[in-house]
């Protein structure tokens, strides 16, 4: 909701100064002057254009003034008390009006472009932090939630890293400036023009703040209904199977109600202040006004004089709201920033720079291994104990058990996404050169997770993304691996054919043997498929696996899956179940095949 006129200003800056007071006695004010700290580092990349910025707003108040005054000489010529220089003072406030006019509209210019680079600026640097987020912290975020902060706050704080000093040097320039000249022909004029500033600040103890709870609570209940909005659509097939579309129309009415809820509470306090700083205004313009009458009925001003005063009293009103108006966006502000230093504060994943030299032992393959695992998502409730897991160079090694009981936590785990909270997760390469998971070892990997991850765009963007430098002679042989070639030949544009959303255009096999392409065409010494197989029949996902060792036998391939019809393929297989990981004997093996 956005509100128009210097008295919401008004009222949000005593809303603001209160929600100061308060911050300072509560012991918060810290946390405001670092949320600006960190809006303050943005801010000096861009000093030069700062600087610039506020010279502009100086000079076009500075010939406002001036085209005001030449105004006013003007009507009292026309009015008969002045009749020399004419030409001139045309001349000097048409002149002034239009460098005033060419400096608002550069000043505009120029805010939005760096605006736009600031908002650009501040998103990237953000996107890279959070990008970097050990997954464990980041989930605890809903999707919603991070793009509302990644978009909606970054555009609030970027508008106001740049504009902020400048805003305060222009508008108490202007404020200045303009009592200077209104003092210079009456200091009583000057007092009352000024005469509400006082007042209102006064009265500032007795308006209950507002602004920085109104605008959390916007914040917080637009991430949420974001991320209601991001779940609707991304499980939109799934809805509409079901036929509940009428009950999620209704949770989007829940709320749109619980944020005009917000909305009307704050209006109401708009309303109730208005009415105050609506009388207290116009009790200032009539005494304004009728003291300008007063000083003309004894011919004690010109009426150039008096427009001089209306008009600068005016300005002057706008310039106070100006300056008062610095504090609530300081606040809106600061709410902005601290949400976003929220996401890029969170813990940063685990780097080893030793990682990087585990690519010239590539050819040799290597090991994955966890010894002793122990895991929980949550303190005190483990969902892996006392485990340990072998996959070898050349080995395609199985994960099997019921859903649920920690398959895809073990490949989170090999990844290096999760850590173990005891024990040792690891790489050894054929030299015995060991590496613990991490975010720099994950470049060693394939991997196909469990849904649909093919994205928009053609088959060979899909596969590109991950090698872009992949030859259209690589992607066939990648599709010919996964068993996909035979269906995306007879599309009209072959590898170039458009793909869908999600998938959309193809079965759920098809996109599933497009993704294990994909994984392939990587050509990383390990791929991970979780139940990547799940929607392909038997026969084809036994040969995609024959391929995947056939083309590469040194790879080392981790299956997870509900289908034990690969393990007359797998080395060893593993059962998850009840928080922990065996490997199961031969026998068991026998016992699986025969059950499915």
């Amino acid at each position: 909701m956005k509100y128009h006129g210097g008295k919401q200003d008004d009222q949000a800056f005593f809303g603001a100064l209160h929600t100061l007071r308060e911050k300072r006695r509560d012991g918060s004010f810290g946390e405001v002057l670092d949320d600006w700290r960190w809006i303050f580092g943005y801010t000096k990349r861009h000093k030069l254009a700062v600087v610039f910025y506020t010279v502009l707003g100086v000079l076009s108040t500075t010939f406002g003034l001036i085209a005001s005054l030449a105004g006013k000489y003007l009507i009292d010529i026309i009015t008969g008390y002045e009749t020399s220089k004419l030409g001139v003072l045309i001349a000097i406030m048409l002149g002034s009006a239009a460098f005033s006019l060419t400096f608002s509209n550069l000043i505009s210019r120029l805010s939005t472009k760096i605006g736009i680079d600031i908002n650009n600026d501040i998103q990237a640097d953000i996107f890279d932090q959070i990008i970097d987020v050990d997954w464990k912290a980041i989930s605890d975020f809903s999707s919603g939630d991070m793009l509302n902060r990644f978009n909606n706050d970054v555009n609030t704080v970027s508008k106001n890293a740049i504009s902020w000093l400048p805003s305060i040097i222009i508008a108490i320039y202007n404020f200045v400036a303009t009592f200077v000249v209104i003092w210079s022909y009456n200091r009583t004029m000057a007092l009352l023009a000024f005469a509400s500033a006082p007042i209102l600040l006064l009265m500032s103890r007795y308006f209950i703040s507002k602004q920085r709870e109104y605008s959390r609570k916007v914040k917080e209940t637009g991430s949420k209904m974001m991320g209601f909005e991001v779940e609707t659509f991304y499980n939109f097939d799934t809805i509409k199977s079901f036929g509940i579309m009428g009950g999620y129309g209704q949770k989007l009415r829940t709320w749109q109600q619980k944020l005009k809820g917000i909305s009307l509470e704050y209006n109401l306090f708009v309303i109730k202040t208005n009415v105050f700083m609506s009388v207290l205004g116009l009790i200032v313009q009539y005494a304004a006004f009728g003291y300008c009458l007063f000083l003309m009925w004894g011919h004690r001003i010109t009426f150039g004089t008096m427009t001089l005063f209306l008009e600068q009293r005016t300005r002057l009103s706008n310039a106070f709201t100006n300056v008062v108006g610095i504090i609530p966006n300081f606040l809106t502000s600061s709410v902005s920033a601290h949400r976003i230093r929220e996401l890029i504060e969170l813990p940063r994943e685990k780097h080893i720079k030793e990682s990087e030299q585990l690519a010239a032992c590539a050819d040799g393959g290597f090991e994955v291994l966890l010894d002793n695992v122990d895991f929980g998502y949550v303190e005190d409730e483990t969902v892996i104990k006392d485990s340990s897991f072998r996959a070898g160079s050349g080995e395609i090694v199985a994960l099997v058990g019921p859903s649920g009981e920690g398959k895809t936590t073990m490949i989170r785990l090999i990844l290096g996404l999760i850590h173990p909270s005891s024990g040792s997760a690891y790489l050894r390469a054929a030299d015995g050169t060991e590496v613990e998971m991490n975010a720099d070892s994950r470049y060693l990997f394939s991997y196909v997770p469990q849904g649909n991850t093919v994205l928009s765009g053609t088959i060979a963007e899909n596969m590109r993304m991950v090698r872009e430098d992949a030859t259209d002679e690589q992607i066939t042989e990648a599709l010919r691996a996964a068993c996909a070639l035979e269906f995306v030949e007879k599309l009209p544009e072959g590898i170039n054919s458009r793909v869908g959303e999600r998938g959309k255009g193809f079965s759920e096999g098809q996109a599933q043997r497009l993704s294990i392409a994909r994984a392939i065409l990587r050509d990383a010494p390990i791929l991970l498929l979780d139940e990547a197989t799940s929607a392909l029949d038997v026969a084809t996902e036994r040969q995609v696996l024959k391929n995947i060792i056939g083309s590469a036998p040194n790879k080392t391939c981790i299956v997870t899956t509900h289908r034990p019809t690969v393990l007359s393929l797998c080395k060893r297989v593993y059962v998850v179940k009840d928080g922990s990981v065996r490997e199961a004997d031969a026998e068991e093996c026998s016992l699986m095949a025969m059950d499915f």
